[in-house]
């Protein structure tokens, strides 16, 4: 293998695969490392095996429903390992397709742990190699430091390689890791109990989609702890103890560590190149995904500035067009949408109802209802959306749904977000019927005005 490059990208996920080829794409000679697998967290061990096994847990009530629609069937059994073998065969795919791509972009792939060892200078395996530029696309990893003991639970990375589905377990946290799979293991079986120190699970989120996405949960059967002092966790002869302050344990056969993320930094060698992270453990960078060193950027969640996996493939994308495409550009972070992938599924775009307030004057209007397809089989799950109209302009600058199909429909309502949107513009649409997304252009009167 060559020694030099035009840009030594480390990290094959999904910015870093985006960033190599379209780098490659302008006739830059490019290599990409990879100390694991091709494809990053996303494919491999989070967005993709993740909505794969929401798949499966929908089908539990599935057969249900089917029977209020005049179908009989048997009954449903679901088998853990059978989903993890069929799982393992996609992602194969799925890697094997990745894979082809860079090849057939030009881009170079060495398997190895690299770190940084001077200007323009990065060792992998040993072996040093040079490029004018550096690219740091290594992602996050679990973090497993919040209270004694939570090293020994299970992360998102394991849970999603299980042979047997655990009858009972503690999911560990509050964020969307942690509602996604204590909705997603419900939904499959298991007794699930979620501990973790708020009021209100996802914070960040509006506080209305907070308060309904715990009810769901305690309607799909997840046992909710809120405020838990989470002191320890033990291991015990029938699986796992959490120990709390002012509060009797809790137990279950299996733990998951859903506490949170951390920027995957570890041996890169930043110290080579005097960057510091910072008090997130982040790679600091400016608005072109520059670090303080020369020659050397950082997209994704290594910089903990939005981390999403569009966001950092876009941002590895700019970074190419920027550098070897003779078109500077850069990633605006605002408006970004994002989704909960729980029963029913969560989505948002723009800013809260607390944020809109801090902002100036709002009109905030509210839909909630049962879908027509939940109450002809007799369920009690609603569907609500928001949204939020700055007064002065009459702009819509924020929106926010909890029921089937929220991802689907947000990923439209961001275009309307971005392309600035007027309530009158809302109003001006005619509805689509018979669709929960209707309600969007249906809602007439504020359910409350602030300021």
């Amino acid at each position: 293998m060559q020694s030099r490059f035009d840009l030594i990208v480390i990290g094959a996920g999904s910015g870093g695969i985006a960033a190599a080829r379209r780098a490659a794409s302008y006739g830059a000679k490019v290599l990409l490392v990879e100390a694991s697998r091709i494809g990053g967290t996303c494919v491999l061990r989070g967005c993709i095996p993740k909505k794969l096994m929401m798949y499966a847990s929908e089908f539990s009530g599935i057969w249900d429903e089917a029977a209020s629609f005049g179908w009989s069937t048997g009954a449903a059994h679901f088998e853990m390992g059978r989903w993890t073998e069929a799982k393992n065969k996609e992602l194969a795919r799925l890697e094997q397709i990745y894979a082809q791509m860079l090849s057939s972009a030009g881009v170079q792939v060495l398997m190895g742990h690299a770190r940084l060892a001077g200007p323009r200078r990065v060792e992998v395996n040993g072996q040093g190699l040079e490029a004018d530029r550096i690219l740091i696309a290594s992602g996050g990893a679990p973090t497993s430091t919040a209270f004694t003991g939570i090293e020994k639970a299970w992360t998102s990375n394991e849970i999603l390689d299980l042979d047997q589905l655990p009858e009972s377990i503690l999911v560990l946290g509050a964020g969307y890791i942690a509602v996604e799979f204590a909705s997603i293991l419900a939904g499959l079986g298991s007794q699930v109990t979620m501990a973790y120190r708020g009021k209100l699970p996802l914070r960040g989120f509006d506080e209305d989609l907070r308060l309904l996405a715990a009810e769901s949960l305690q309607r799909q059967g997840v046992k909710l702890e809120p405020e838990s002092q989470m002191q320890e966790l033990q291991q015990t002869g029938q699986g796992f103890s959490l120990q709390r302050s002012g509060a009797a344990s809790l137990q279950a056969k299996a733990a998951l560590n859903a506490t949170g993320r951390h920027p995957n930094v570890s041996g890169l060698g930043l110290e080579s190149r005097d960057i510091e992270l910072d008090a997130a453990g982040a790679i600091p960078v400016d608005a072109q995904s520059r670090t303080k060193a020369a020659g050397v950027w950082a997209i994704g969640d290594v910089t903990n500035r939005v981390n999403l996996t569009p966001v950092a493939i876009a941002e590895g994308r700019a970074f190419a067009d920027t550098e070897f495409g003779s078109r500077p550009r850069q990633i605006e972070h605002r408006n970004i949408a994002s989704a909960v992938f729980c029963s029913p599924p969560m989505a948002s775009v723009g800013l809260t109802e607390a944020q809109a307030m801090e902002q100036g004057p709002v009109d905030v209007y509210t839909s909630q209802f049962r879908p027509m397809k939940k109450a002809f089989v007799g369920s009690q799950e609603r569907s609500f959306m928001k949204l939020i109209v700055d007064r002065g302009s009459d702009r819509v600058v924020g929106i926010h749904m909890l029921g089937g199909d929220a991802p689907e429909i947000m990923q439209s309502l961001a275009i309307a977000i971005t392309a600035g949107a007027t309530k009158s513009d809302f109003d001006n649409t005619m509805a689509l019927h018979p669709t929960s997304a209707e309600e969007f252009v249906l809602m007439r009167e504020p359910a409350r005005r602030h300021g």
